[in-house]
């Protein structure tokens, strides 16, 4: 497979100013669709837990304990 350049020639290519511009009311060369092209997604995940869901969780944890708690000092006495 051979590499094709993704950009176009600008001596070769209508419509264009010398130094790449392009004048009023031409359109502008239409963009590659490289898959390493993709615009950044946001990095959600580095915002950390909330309060609450991780409140929620820490009760639950500790709900849980003391009924495996409950249950082993029911079984001993």
């Amino acid at each position: 497979m051979s590499y094709v350049n993704p950009d176009p020639d600008p001596d070769r290519t209508p419509g264009l100013l010398p130094g790449g511009g392009v004048p009023p009311g031409e359109t502008p060369p239409a963009e590659s669709s490289m898959p390493e092209a993709a615009p950044h997604a946001p990095d959600y995940a580095s915002r950390g837990w909330a309060k609450a869901p991780l409140t929620l969780i820490l009760l639950l944890v500790l709900l849980i304990a003391v009924g495996f708690l409950g249950y082993a000092l029911g079984l001993i006495f």
